[in-house]
């Protein structure tokens, strides 16, 4: 199997969000602008329907000011994974209440959760978006 693309993982959670209803999806050309000014693209967002919904039309078409309820960010052959763990914290100082990044190299998932110490999944077949993404479950064997 190729590595994981951006592409596939966003079709995925998209898929589940358009069936589950309860928020949406953002790829990595969506700018969020956090609440600490900082401007973000995570792999995959998701945001609550209900936070999205009060956002002006103009800012659900530019930079949307808030953070994702949901982060997701896929390690790529240029990224350092150093990096990449100092943004997760920042996501959820920022309003995230789950974040994942995963790292298809060393076959690790890393979860974020607020007040929580950071989880980390050698080679887990699955990682669950419980409670947060309701129902959603990540098969991991076709990333790895």
């Amino acid at each position: 199997m190729d590595r994981p693309t951006n592409a596939r993982l966003t079709r995925l959670f998209d898929t589940w969000a358009e069936a589950e209803g309860s928020g949406f999806v953002f790829d990595s050309s969506t700018v969020f602008i956090l609440p600490n000014g900082a401007k973000r693209s995570p792999d995959v967002g998701w945001i609550r329907r209900e936070r999205w919904e009060t956002l002006s039309t103009d800012e659900q078409n530019g930079f949307p000011p808030l953070g994702p309820d949901f982060v997701l960010e896929l390690r790529s052959p240029s990224d350092r994974l150093l990096t990449l763990q100092d943004k997760m914290p920042e996501y959820l100082d920022n309003g995230a209440r789950l974040g994942w990044l995963i790292d298809p190299f060393e076959r690790v998932v890393y979860i974020y959760r607020p007040g929580e110490a950071v989880e980390r999944l050698d080679d887990p077949r699955e990682v669950s978006g419980e409670p947060v993404l309701a129902g959603f479950v990540l098969q991991l064997g076709n990333i790895w």
